[in-house]
């Protein structure tokens, strides 16, 4: 088993910045993938970034020269610093955890852009 908890969320004006942050514990294998995805009201969930257990990162378009996905050395927390933030940018975002036996989801956090 593994758990994911997420943190970070919260209210934020646009071009504003928010650090999200997911803590992963239980069975971890070192081949994996990390990411984050999000899902707009009245929206299919998206997948926003990933990071591979080799440290290769990929983005959806939308994020690109926004967002940085990124995870501490021990391999047990990944982030996404989100920086010049849009109204459209406003979901539940939702970490994500799979190896080649499972995948995992966390609960979710709430970023809300708004002015």
């Amino acid at each position: 088993q593994v758990q994911l908890v997420e943190s970070g969320g919260g209210l934020v004006q646009p071009g504003g910045s928010l650090r999200l942050s997911c803590v992963v514990s239980g069975s971890i294998f070192s081949i994996n993938v990390m990411g984050w995805y999000r899902q707009a009201p009245g929206k299919e969930r998206e997948l926003v970034a990933v990071i591979r257990g080799g440290g290769s990162t990929d983005y959806v378009d939308s994020v690109k020269g926004r967002f940085t996905i990124s995870r501490d050395n021990a391999k047990t927390t990944i982030y996404l610093q989100m920086n010049s933030l849009k109204p459209e940018d406003t979901a539940v975002y939702y970490c994500n955890y799979r190896d080649v036996h499972s995948e995992y989801w966390g609960k979710g956090t709430l970023a809300t852009v708004s002015s």
